[in-house]
């Protein structure tokens, strides 16, 4: 779907060319264009990976919630589609587009399931932009192949007692010549039962506090022990575990960027992450609005659509308002960033508002659909239960209402 010219694409017609802000529809044009604009290929890839949820994840939504496992087909389906390196250089075997195209997919994911959504944010906007933005020529030879093309990531940085407070990780790495010893632990950390290549947070002098925080890229087979899988409310098919390090050798050419500097390069891009999350919202309460609404003209009371009751009316126009305003707010940290402009405080809006959005949107749609929809046969309350989460990961509500506070405040002070 999005491999460069070099590779085949699967779903879509043809290679996607990579984005670049100089050939959007806005430059294109002498006057600025609505955050509805989208280049050909953005809207060839939209169509494309809403065409992969339908056809291949949606069959196998149930089961995998039910058995809180993602099926490895789907997880196949997103490599075979260039699903998992969207922004990585084709020459590592990437799709090479742009931050934007990665929003889209994982929106367009959400819409059918949050948990495959996730797996694919958490890949591109953590795993893998950590990887191309820090690494050393070496390490990409050796990891973004692999994370484009085969291997799942996972992104270790919080601990039992460092959740909101990252920085207080007590994960240690003790210099031993030729390579580190890891140990410590990780919890509620993401894609972990499934990835064979994780981005390891760690202090390699405590007495520097945060600035001993360095990252590691730890393969799987060094060591690494999945102590626990944590039995969810919901993105049930997305693995969160616990995870253990003992002992483990970490060659020191497998230090990501400079020792010292992980404290940086976490908060750097988990700004970058918080729009990844938001798109994953939105497309969450879409996903519960597209289900609900067309019930509302099938399902008659006082022979009467109850949809065409105004009470009905006014409650799911207001939510349909509310769903295009987060996706602005989305669109448009996405874009800033593209362009290189400041977009924290954007990231924290939009990760912020679109999650108290999809909690009411699937709160609501559950409402409209009665009785069934309480029930598991229509799939609305499985939104409802994947929405809880986007208040609490990559940032709970508070902080992002703390970002933003901080930021305004540093304007009129």
């Amino acid at each position: 779907m999005l491999r460069s010219a070099t590779r085949s694409i699967g779903l879509a017609a043809r290679a996607l060319p990579k984005r670049t802000f100089a050939h959007s529809a806005i430059a294109r044009n002498a006057f600025p264009a609505s955050l509805h604009t989208f280049t050909e290929e953005e809207l060839m890839l939209k169509e494309s990976v809403s065409r992969f949820a339908q056809e291949v994840v949606k069959p196998q939504v149930a089961k995998m919630d039910e058995t809180e496992h993602m099926d490895p087909s789907v997880i196949k389906g997103l490599f075979e589609q260039g699903l998992m390196g969207i922004e990585t250089e084709s020459v590592y075997d990437g799709s090479e587009c742009s931050f934007t195209s990665a929003i889209i997919v994982i929106e367009e994911l959400a819409k059918v399931d949050p948990s495959v959504s996730v797996l694919c944010d958490v890949q591109n906007t953590l795993v893998g932009t950590l990887v191309r933005k820090y690494g050393n020529e070496d390490i990409k030879k050796r990891y973004l192949t692999k994370l484009a093309t085969t291997s799942v990531g996972s992104f270790c940085l919080s601990e039992a007692g460092s959740g909101s407070d990252a920085f207080a990780l007590q994960t240690r790495a003790v210099d031993n010549g030729d390579h580190y010893i890891l140990n410590g632990s990780k919890m509620w950390i993401t894609n972990s039962g499934e990835a064979d290549v994780f981005l390891v947070f760690a202090n390699v002098d405590p007495s520097k506090g945060y600035k001993g925080i360095t990252c590691f890229i730890v393969d799987k087979d060094m060591g690494v022990q999945i102590a626990k899988k944590e039995s969810k409310l919901g993105i049930r098919a997305s693995s969160t575990c616990v995870l253990n390090f003992d002992d483990i050798k970490v060659p020191k050419e497998n230090i990501l960027g400079e020792v010292g500097k992980g404290y940086k390069y976490a908060i750097e891009i988990l700004n970058e992450g918080r729009i990844g999350i938001a798109a994953q919202m939105i497309g969450l309460a879409q996903g519960a609005y597209d289900i609900a609404l067309p019930y509302l003209f099938q399902r008659k009371q006082f022979n009467t659509n109850i949809g065409d009751f105004q009470g009905m009316q006014h409650q799911y126009a207001q939510i349909a308002v509310e769903i295009e305003a987060a996706r602005l707010l989305t669109y448009n940290a996405a874009r800033l960033k593209e362009e290189g402009k400041s977009f924290i405080k954007e990231a924290a809006m939009a990760k912020l508002y679109a999650s108290q959005i999809a909690e009411k949107a699937a709160s609501k749609a559950i409402e409209w659909c009665g009785g069934v929809g309480f029930t598991r046969e229509l799939g609305v309350e499985k939104f409802y239960r994947d929405a809880k989460i986007g208040a609490i990961y990559e940032g709970t509500s508070n902080i992002q209402l703390q970002t933003i506070a901080k930021l305004i405040s540093a304007e009129y002070k």
